[in-house]
């Protein structure tokens, strides 16, 4: 995702990035590359955690005590800003996002929340950049594991579901039966009704719009956004369990979210 994100703002914004795998950024054009986190943060106003959780911790005692003036934005998933807060520092300027599978290819759902030390401007900063990768909704965060559940995980249940139906009935399926059923779950776990259906509309279109730019089948895309032990994992297997029902998919996927946060 951290990629992704890269690509698509470099025209606006100076970019550089840090990878320990060097492999990684050794082909981008038009991005700068650091030797190490800590040169890129002196380097950068406003510095993006795309790290998995389990390598989240290494990078924050890296930088604990000198992110002083800058803004960090976390896409680490289940992962509060009062942990990022007190392992970087008190005076950290926290923004904690969560963008879904389609915004690589500037077709996703980001929502994303304040930490304690987090301005307005710092939001509206954070809300542009990701822009360039989807649709953006703040939220509270005591709403952040129910975003995971439907909007995180949705486009898990959208291929789960378009594999037992034939190419020809997708769209009718995703706009008559996908859309709905899902804006009435996220309703279910607290969204109001217009942020419902936002968040199920923009998921289901960017998961329709990046199953036909990559020409690959719903089966391989729900493999990228299932991970062992996750939350998308939890929903399908609630789908599984009760004739595909995506209320009991966002129930067991916010359920699980809480357990991964520690919620």
């Amino acid at each position: 995702m951290g990629s992704a994100i890269a690509e698509r703002i470099k025209k606006d914004y100076c970019v550089t990035v840090f990878d320990k795998d060097t492999a990684r950024t050794a082909a981008v054009s038009g991005i700068k590359t650091a030797q190490g986190a800590e040169i890129l943060l002196t380097e950068s106003e406003i510095v993006v955690l795309a790290v998995k959780p389990q390598e989240l911790g290494e990078l924050l005692a890296l930088l604990r005590g000198k992110t002083g003036g800058k803004l960090l934005i976390s896409i680490a998933a289940g992962i509060p800003t009062t942990l990022l807060e007190e392992r970087l520092g008190r005076e950290s300027r926290v923004v904690r996002a969560m963008p879904n599978l389609p915004a690589k290819i500037g077709k996703g759902m980001i929502c994303y929340c304040a930490g304690s030390g987090a301005t307005d401007r710092d939001m509206r900063d954070a809300a542009g950049i990701f822009s360039f990768i989807g649709r953006t909704m703040p939220v509270e965060e005591k709403m952040m594991d129910a975003v995971t559940a439907v909007s995180g995980s949705g486009p898990g249940y959208f291929y789960f579901l378009l594999e037992q139906i034939d190419s020809g009935e997708r769209e009718d399926f995703s706009a008559g039966h996908f859309v709905p059923e899902l804006a009435k779950a996220a309703q279910a776990v607290g969204f109001s009704p217009e942020d419902a259906a936002l968040l199920a509309s923009v998921t289901a279109e960017g998961s329709m719009a990046l199953l036909k730019s990559t020409g690959v089948s719903p089966e391989v895309l729900r493999g990228q956004v299932t991970s062992k032990g996750g939350t998308t994992e939890a929903g399908i297997k609630a789908m599984k369990g009760s004739g595909n029902s995506l209320s009991e998919a966002v129930k067991a996927a916010l359920e699980r979210a809480r357990e991964l946060s520690g919620a």
